[in-house]
């Protein structure tokens, strides 16, 4: 049986509580910071001890998904995905798609992610997101996708930047179009977002996706000033070291952080 049949959040908040207590899940403990630029409002995770997070990391080259911790598997989503527990996860009930073969993080999204992650989204109302290569904040090189609970930053809605983001104004670059309900058509916009975008094959990018709205933002770097950004930082949510990168955020804003990680898209 699939874990949409079974009932994918019921799923993921069971497996979460046991994979907790048996030491499989090790979550990045972190405190909470509300940073507001232009308008909008960041929430900003600090982490408490990141010696803690890596715990016993996997060697290099070692595929943590071939295959994933059985205690951190949820089941199939459809027939090429699993679902899966983000082992150190920073953000509560966060579930990686991660399809069943190998396949580059570097890869386009094909039509059976979009089918995959389109499942999860039908349950879970929250943020889709794809790392599109290392430049993208991508940390494995197996494809996965991810899906975080709402709210995900501190807009208390489904991202920070929701408003915004439907009205096709968002203060760094990215293409955007509203949200679709089956896959292929969604699939088919994608593709026309990474062009709008000037992505190619070659070219990192953040995906993201509510039940509102799809969006690409197009990569240059991976970090900036020493703090990492993947999607989530394009959605209200960014994750810091220590007090020190804090203070940098505070000072030099998000949204301006943010574009210093972005490729322009004309």
């Amino acid at each position: 049986m699939s874990v949409e049949e079974e009932g994918l959040w019921r799923a993921i908040v069971d497996r979460s509580a046991a994979a907790l207590a048996s030491g499989a899940l090790v979550p990045v403990e972190t405190d909470g910071v509300m940073v507001e630029d232009r308008g909008l409002r960041f929430l900003v995770r600090v982490a408490r001890n990141l010696k803690r997070k890596v715990g016993n990391p996997e060697p290099s080259g070692v595929d943590p998904f071939d295959p994933p911790e059985p205690e951190l598997t949820l089941g199939p989503i459809g027939p090429a995905h699993l679902a899966v527990l983000n082992k150190f996860n920073v953000v509560e009930n966060h579930l990686l798609v991660v399809t069943r073969r190998f396949v580059d993080q570097e890869e386009l999204l094909d039509v059976t992610d979009f089918e995959a992650l389109w499942a999860c989204l039908a349950q879970v109302d929250g943020l889709g997101f794809y790392n599109g290569g290392r430049e993208a904040g991508a940390s494995q090189r197996h494809k996965h996708l991810q899906l975080v609970p709402a709210p995900v930053g501190a807009g208390g809605g489904r991202t920070a930047i929701d408003a915004l983001a439907r009205a096709g104004q968002l203060p760094f670059p990215s293409a955007l179009a509203p949200f679709e309900s089956n896959a292929g058509a969604a699939h088919a916009t994608y593709r026309r977002l990474l062009d709008r975008a000037g992505c190619s094959k070659a070219a990192p990018y953040n995906f993201l996706a509510t039940r509102d709205f799809v969006m690409v933002v197009p990569r240059a770097a991976e970090s900036t000033r020493g703090i990492s950004m993947n999607a989530l930082g394009f959605a209200g949510s960014l994750f810091v070291k220590d007090a020190a990168a804090l203070q940098l955020v505070q000072e030099v804003g998000p949204v301006r952080l943010l574009n210093e990680v972005c490729r322009p898209t004309g």
